[in-house]
């Protein structure tokens, strides 16, 4: 028994060792074999693929024309509006200089070109008046510079967190032209929060600052010309009662020549100041 079961073990060993080699010769005559070709895949599916792949290359194509077309029209219209705009408008990159400037601030401070110019090369010296600079954040016991250039201002804002200022200056053109400026400088944020640059906003207020300086020089002379108007109708009103009093002919013709010339006088100063009031209105109208 024991030489018999010795004798089946074998030959099972040996039949099992037989198939396993058979299965191991059988997987490496698979993997030998060439792999499968497009020649092998059906003709349908490989046209059905190549028109999938046409379809996506021309549906990418109209979306990339459309967003160009887009993306150029969004930047006409915005070159369009600041080039329209009567206000100045500079914008600083990130590194304090120019980046792009519209025609209107050109011609009010007096640059052909100011792209990459800084701060500090365009309003020079100009200073901020004092008691006009407004800030949107306010710090703690922080105390007012008593002098303060316009470069400055914009540096703060680009620089220390301050969201908006405005202020106003006399500012100086390279040809030596002053003028009355009011800036508006405000930043420019991503959309991640960093800072783009900031933005000024130019006003010319030399126009309005003559018309004002004008029409209160105005009110000080209308003050003076009826402070005038009534010393001579006091003048003329006691010279008419002296001469209705007054039986005396020569003293009469004496009271009468002073109501006479106190009456040119008086003439003479109303013409002169509604000739100069008409004078600046047609020069308001003509501006």
């Amino acid at each position: 028994m024991l030489l018999f079961c010795a004798a089946f073990a074998f030959v099972l060993v040996i039949f099992l060792m037989r198939r396993l080699r058979k299965r191991i010769a059988a997987e490496c005559d698979i993997c030998d074999g060439p792999p499968p070709g497009l020649d092998s895949l059906p003709l349908h599916l490989y046209n059905t693929v190549i028109q999938q792949l046409k379809q996506q290359k021309h549906e990418l194509i109209v979306q990339s024309q459309a967003d160009q077309q887009k993306a150029r029209a969004t930047e006409n219209f915005s070159h369009a509006v600041l080039s329209n705009l009567t206000c100045g408008v500079l914008v600083f990159g990130a590194n304090g200089l120019v980046r792009t400037a519209n025609p209107a601030a050109k011609d009010i401070l007096g640059f052909a070109s100011t792209t990459g110019m800084a701060a500090e090369s365009i309003f020079g010296r100009s200073e901020v008046h004092s008691g006009t600079c407004t800030r949107d954040t306010v710090f703690p016991d922080e105390a007012p510079a008593e002098s303060v250039s316009v470069a400055d201002e914009i540096h703060t804002v680009l620089r220390e967190g301050v969201k908006k200022r405005r202020v106003k200056a006399e500012y100086q053109t390279p040809c030596g032209d002053k003028r009355s400026l009011s800036m508006t400088i405000s930043q420019v944020p991503a959309a991640d929060g960093s800072l783009l640059g900031v933005t000024c906003l130019i006003n010319d207020l030399t126009e309005l600052d003559s018309i004002r300086r004008q029409q209160e020089l105005h009110g000080e002379i209308s003050a003076e010309m009826a402070l005038q108007l009534r010393t001579s109708l006091t003048t003329i009103s006691g010279f008419a009662q002296q001469l209705a009093n007054n039986r005396d002919p020569d003293m009469a013709r004496e009271i009468a020549t002073d109501i006479a010339h106190e009456a040119a006088q008086l003439d003479r100063t109303i013409g002169g100041f509604l000739t100069s009031k008409q004078a600046a209105t047609s020069a308001g109208a003509s501006r």
